[in-house]
């Protein structure tokens, strides 16, 4: 069975049902070794890196531990459960990109993308207050979705605050 290789932005949960989210799958520099480099999506937003075959293969090595089970059904079970450990979250905006997001990326100053926000209001999604707060690096910790949109409002405030154009070409 060929395994899915992650690719950047795809969702998974751990064991444990913590979510993570692929940055990308790297290479080592010295021995070229695929590493798949992933954040948590909860509490710190800490960053990993797992060799690739790890990653995939993250607790789906099971033994018979149980009294009477064959190799093959442990296998079995394993391939089940290692679908159920790191099983991708499917949404159905996966591929489309919101059209308040693409307007988003392409303002030019911090009033438009505050503007923006501000006209989304109450259709925000926790996945769209993700995709604003990355692409400005901030970090708007989990919570209720009201309470993050004006957490997310209130720092594209604060950073107008010290937006400059001293340096941006006329």
């Amino acid at each position: 069975m060929e395994r899915h290789i992650p690719g950047p932005g795809e969702k998974y949960m751990d064991k444990n049902g913590k979510p993570y989210q692929i940055v990308c799958v790297a290479a080592h520099t010295e021995t070229g070794e695929k590493m798949v480099v992933y954040q948590s999506l909860c509490e710190a937003f800490a960053c990993f890196v797992r060799p690739l075959g790890m990653f995939l293969e993250e607790a789906h090595k099971k033994h018979p531990d149980k009294p009477g089970e064959t190799e093959k059904e442990a296998q079995e079970e394993s391939e089940s459960f290692s679908e159920n450990i790191w099983k991708k979250e499917k949404s159905a905006e996966e591929g489309q990109a919101n059209p308040a997001l693409l307007e988003f990326l392409d303002a030019d100053t911090l009033e438009q993308k505050y503007q923006i926000i501000k006209s989304v209001g109450s259709s925000v999604t926790d996945r769209l207050i993700d995709d604003f707060a990355v692409t400005l690096d901030l970090v708007i910790p989990e919570g209720n979705v009201e309470t993050r949109y004006q957490q997310l409002l209130s720092s594209v405030r604060t950073m107008q605050k010290f937006e400059t154009t001293r340096f941006r070409p006329r």
